[in-house]
Parts: structure tokens; C-alpha cells; sequence
């Protein structure tokens, strides 16, 4: 989330024309209240991957 923030604020005056300053710092604060959150372990990512006709086990690469 951090990342994306820092590209968001590095790419800003590429569509500061299209958003206004308000929208700016909506993007900026929910990215660091996730970030945050993430950090503190008190917000979690969970993916479900649904198969049609795959028998047994998913095993996801990390």
C-alpha cells in the first residue's frame, strides 16, 4: 500500500487535471489507513480461488 501511495503521489500531476485536491487526499488517506492496518496485522487479505471441474487440491504459488 505504501508502494502504491508513493506511485500515486510520483504520477499526481499526470491526472491532476481530471481530480481535484479533495480526491488527492481521500486516495492518500485511504492508502494509509490500509497500510496501517496491514502493519498492525489487524486487517487481513484473503483471496478464494473457485475451480470448475478441478478435482482434489489448489495449491497456490507464492
Amino acid at each position: 500500500m505504501r508502494a502504491w501511495r508513493e506511485t500515486f503521489d510520483a504520477h499526481w500531476h499526470e491526472i491532476a487535471d481530471r481530480d481535484n485536491a479533495r480526491t488527492r487526499r481521500m486516495f492518500r488517506y485511504y492508502r494509509c489507513v490500509c497500510a496501517g492496518a496491514f502493519r498492525a496485522r489487524s486487517l487481513q487479505l484473503w483471496q478464494v480461488v473457485y475451480s470448475l471441474g478441478r478435482p482434489g487440491r489448489y495449491d497456490a504459488p507464492r
